[in-house]
Order: C-alpha cells, then sequence, then structure tokens
C-alpha cells in the first residue's frame, strides 16, 4: 500500500468534462486507478469515459463514495473547486492547476490544514503508487513498483529520475510531485514524516530545486528527528546563474536561502548524499540501501 493512494483508492475529477479532465480520467482509468466520479457544474447527467458527471461534490458523495480528488479546473475557479471538496471532507486532494493566484492558494492551504485534509499542489503532476493507482497527470510507464519513496518539486525531474529508477532496477512505492508554485500544500518535510512509517519504504530520494526552502527544512527535519531510513537528494539548478528567474514560481532565491550551494550543504550536514546528475541517483542509492 502506498502512503496516499492504492489499488482501492476511490478518485473524483473536479472539472471532469475539460480537455485535461477527460484526457487523464482515461489514463488513470487506464492505469487501474478507481474514478468513481466527476463533477461539471453546467454538465451533470452526462458521463465521461463511463464515469458519472454531477454538478458539485456534494451531489457525487450523495451517490459516490470517495476517497480522494483531482483538480483540473481553471485557474479562476479553482480555488472554489478545491474549497468544496475541503468543505465535504475529502482525505487527500490533488491540485493539478497551475498559476493559481497566490492568495487563492493560501486560502486553499489554510482550509485543508484545518480540516486535516491532506494537499498535494497545486501546479502538481500529482501521486502514484506504481503498479496500483495515480492520481495525477504523470507518463505511468516510466514507474516501477519497488521500496524507494520520491518526493520531488519538479515533474518533469520526477519523470527522468523514476526512469533511471526503473531502467536500474529500482522500483518505487510512492512517488510524490509536491508542486512547483510559491504556495503548496504538502512540502517536502512533511512528505518524509509519511514515508517514516510506511513499511514499503526503504529508502527515500528526495528531488529538489533552487529557490524557497522546502530541502533545507527537510534537513533540518531529518537532523533533529534522527531520521531512520536513507534519504538520497538530487537539487536541479547546479549551474544556474545567480539573479536569474527560473521556470517555478518556487525558484525564488532570496540572499542565501534557496541557492544550490546552501541547499546541498544542509542536506550535507544531515548525512545526505546528494548526487550532482539526476543519472546518479540510482548509483547513490545503491551505496545507502
Amino acid at each position: 500500500m502506498g502512503i496516499m493512494i492504492d489499488s482501492s483508492t476511490r478518485v473524483l475529477v473536479q472539472g471532469i468534462t475539460g480537455t485535461q479532465g477527460s484526457f487523464h480520467t482515461r489514463l488513470m482509468l487506464d492505469y487501474g486507478t478507481k474514478v468513481v466520479a466527476g463533477t461539471s457544474p453546467q454538465k451533470a447527467g452526462l458521463e465521461v469515459e463511463g464515469i458519472p458527471v454531477y454538478g458539485s461534490v456534494r451531489d457525487a458523495l450523495a451517490e459516490r463514495s470517495v476517497d480522494a480528488s483531482i483538480v483540473f479546473v481553471p485557474a479562476a475557479f479553482a480555488r472554489d473547486a478545491a474549497l468544496e471538496a475541503i468543505s465535504n471532507n475529502i482525505g487527500l486532494l490533488v491540485v493539478v492547476t497551475e498559476m493559481i493566484p497566490v492568495h487563492h492558494a493560501f486560502q486553499i492551504k489554510e482550509a485543508a490544514e484545518r480540516a486535516g485534509v491532506k494537499m498535494v499542489g497545486p501546479n502538481t503532476p500529482g501521486v502514484i503508487t506504481p503498479g496500483k493507482s495515480k492520481v495525477g497527470i504523470m507518463p505511468s510507464h516510466v514507474f516501477k513498483p519497488g521500496e524507494v519513496g520520491v518526493v520531488s518539486r519538479s515533474g518533469t525531474l520526477m519523470y527522468e529520475i523514476a526512469n533511471t529508477l526503473s531502467s536500474a532496477g529500482v522500483g518505487q512505492s510512492t512517488c510524490i510531485g509536491v508542486g512547483g508554485d510559491r504556495i503548496v500544500g504538502l512540502k517536502v518535510a512533511d512528505v518524509l514524516k509519511l514515508f517514516r512509517d510506511d513499511p514499503g519504504t526503504k529508502a527515500i530520494t528526495i528531488i529538489g530545486e533552487i529557490g524557497g526552502g522546502m530541502e533545507e527544512e527537510a534537513a533540518q527535519y531529518i537532523t533533529e528527528t534522527k531520521y531512520p531510513k536513507p534519504v538520497v537528494a538530487f537539487i536541479a539548478g547546479r549551474t544556474a546563474p545567480p539573479e536569474r528567474r527560473m521556470g517555478h514560481a518556487g525558484a525564488i532565491i532570496t540572499g542565501e536561502v534557496g541557492t544550490y550551494k546552501n541547499k546541498r550543504d544542509a542536506l550535507e550536514a544531515a548525512g545526505l548524499e546528494v548526487a550532482k546528475k539526476p543519472s546518479e541517483v540510482a548509483e547513490t542509492l545503491r551505496k545507502v540501501i
């Protein structure tokens, strides 16, 4: 069983009738995910890939049991969709939508924390437990069942490194993209806490990037709690030019906080091996497992 989802997880797709919602619903179904319902306020009564469409989350829950929701709603309306899922006590919320206004993201995050809802994203590729279920948009063929947990700030890098791990015979227990925006729900340290107690995860890979302080916070958590499982890391942006705005909204450097050197130093001080290239992660894992 993964730390968030498994083959029994029942999923609601908010925005199921849109281009992205319908496309990824089909791919999730193809992977074996139990998509049980979708919502679209103006299209209740329709079906998408055989999945019934409801006008609201409440209407869907009146007829279907749901464990997780994934949001494909456009940015201007994503806050309302996310808050609707949270207010109806859905335990896991995956917000794929990007470019959500910062103050909206704050409101979603605060509501999720008050309700005890695990929120992944915004701007996330989602969550996958290889071989069992995926609630997200990741290309499933690069993942392989195994015992290494992966937590990443970058979707693309998560795919690349999962592919190199799988090719090297190193399978994954659960892979989570925390999201590339400045304001996200679960952070890297939060995911480490979940992996800590998961018997199916024997080691963890952190895939970070310059900007923000998530990796430094994770290093502090590992040190303070004497983290019991081996962890390796890769930080993107080693050769990034200073004072240059990078792709993710979260890749913003303030002084020394968020620099590649600061992150690498913090992680190494916590006892982690930090790979210099994505292709080195599997080899680095073999050294510590």
